[in-house]
């Protein structure tokens, strides 16, 4: 299965991170309701596929932690059938169609055969990926990122050979990387990130975004990485097709020498894994053989924090790390990066020198403040950053003006949804302000689109408090303190 082969080393370091994480099992993932049929009969063929397929991936798992260093020569084989249905059965029922134009629902009547050719072709190389369909997304400063649809087959081969492949980096990835790995979330970097710069001596936060990161990965930089654990060809080709498949936008396909295409399934992984060795692993080593003092880092994607004890660290390391991603095609972003005084120490300090307040950092939808209990204790604080909430307000607010004639108990419906999904993110301990703040806003925009439909303009505050209270949730902390949370995944 593997053979021996030099490689850089790939060994997980432990060391004074407070936020060491361990292997946790992959988050559910909702999936659609089986073909009209035998359902017993097929609820026990998809619970045996489903315990064959785990098993294999055990397997692989296994052996990728006992040999670090080591090449997987054969792993096409387990891109089984199984695997295929189990990657199908992942998808989402409505997501976005690629240019293939074919649904999940029009392809399942006849799932096993499909498969089956799908499986034929991509084990005889006929396997031939179609490019990605152009769509954006709106962003939350109000502009739009570009993604690529792929194809529903592209979709599955990609979600089962990403599955095959994660089972052997999940092994090699480090401890402070979060980003699109299965059972860790954004509250899990949240908390790692609190926990450690309260329990470290952190100082000074180095915020870090990398410049249009998926837009500038080095494909050819990529598949070197890949080929430091994965020696077999015929997925090496797979993944050289799926970067040359290009875009199709206005008709017109293009191709590009760099990046890879965001929002195909497999790019979260080949993201990790190109920061993996592009950053990661040189972050750890600089931690370990640079650092004077404490140093703690967390990535989520392209996104990451750095904080340290000491200011020069701070400084050699931002200059160092400008230096160490330019050599794989990647830059800073000169706006989004910068090094603030930040921690428990911040505020006196600035005092004493006659400057203001600490400066605030954003991470993952939150603004991070240095503030102090009511006991005076030292503590980082979290609020949802104000862009972020003024910009989904106003996108509830187009909606509202769509569909202002509709009945009031389907807007409540619909706007109690929209509430809760947002307190189900932001309602962390110290947010608390600004989750009511939301529900104001969102109380009154509701009022102005009922008003606006009425000549007569008299829904007054006293008749529409009630429908405020009956439909939107009331703000409350959802989400444990960061320390609690982390003492439960990570006992010490």
């Amino acid at each position: 299965m593997m053979h021996g082969g030099g490689t850089s080393d790939t060994a997980i370091v432990a060391g004074k991170l407070a936020n060491k994480a361990e292997r946790s099992a992959a988050e559910p993932v909702e999936r659609r309701a089986g073909t009209e049929g035998n359902a017993s009969q097929q609820s026990t063929h998809r619970t045996q596929s489903r315990a064959s397929v785990t098993q294999e991936l055990e397997r692989i798992r296994k052996t990728a932690k006992e040999r670090k260093k080591e090449k997987f020569t054969a792993l096409l084989h387990h891109i089984s059938p199984e695997l295929l249905a189990e990657a199908f059965g992942d998808l989402k029922a409505d997501a976005a169609v690629g240019v293939d134009g074919l649904t999940c629902e029009a392809y399942e009547p006849n799932l096993e055969a499909n498969l089956a050719d799908l499986h034929a072709r991509v084990h005889r190389g006929a396997y031939q990926p179609l490019p990605s369909r152009r769509g954006y997304i709106p962003k939350p400063d109000g502009g739009k990122r570009p993604i690529g649809v792929a194809a529903l087959e592209d979709k599955i081969v990609q979600r089962a050979v990403a599955t095959v492949l994660s089972a052997i980096y999940e092994e090699d990835f480090v401890g402070f990387s979060y980003g699109f790995r299965p059972g860790r979330r954004a509250h899990d970097a949240l908390d790692a990130l609190v926990v450690a710069i309260e329990r470290r001596r952190v100082n000074f936060i180095v915020d870090a975004d990398i410049r249009s990161f998926f837009d500038t990965v080095g494909q050819e930089w990529l598949i070197r990485f890949v080929e430091h654990r994965i020696g077999d060809k015929r997925v090496i080709r797979l993944i050289r097709k799926w970067l040359k498949a290009g875009v199709l936008e206005d008709g017109v396909v293009r191709e590009s020498e760099t990046g890879t295409a965001q929002g195909a399934v497999i790019s979260p992984l080949l993201a990790n894994i190109y920061l993996h060795y592009a950053l990661d692993l040189w972050a750890e080593r600089w931690r370990r053989r640079e650092a004077a003092g404490d140093m703690i880092i967390v990535r989520y994607a392209d996104d990451f924090i750095v904080g340290f004890q000491h200011e020069g660290d701070a400084r050699r390391f931002l200059d160092e790390m400008r230096t160490r991603l330019a050599e794989f095609a990647l830059s800073l972003h000169p706006e989004k990066t910068r090094l603030i005084e930040f921690g428990r120490f911040a505020a006196e300090n600035r005092r004493r020198r006659g400057l203001g307040k600490p400066e605030t950092f954003n991470f993952l939808g939150f603004t991070f403040i240095c503030g102090k209990s009511r006991r005076g204790k030292f503590m980082v604080k979290r609020q949802t950053r104000s862009d972020r909430l003024r910009a989904k307000v106003k996108e509830v607010k187009k909606v509202l003006r769509r569909c202002m004639h509709q009945a009031i108990p389907e807007q409540g419906r619909w706007l109690r949804q929209v509430v809760r999904g947002y307190f189900n993110y932001h309602a962390v301990p110290t947010n608390s302000r600004a989750l009511a703040t939301f529900r104001d806003e969102i109380g009154k925009a509701w009022r102005q689109a009922l008003r606006r439909r009425s000549q007569r303009d008299a829904l007054t505050w006293r008749r529409m408090g009630p429908l405020i209270r009956d439909w939107l949730p009331k703000p409350r902390i959802l989400h444990p303190w960061p320390s609690q949370r982390f003492a439960v995944i990570h006992p010490r």
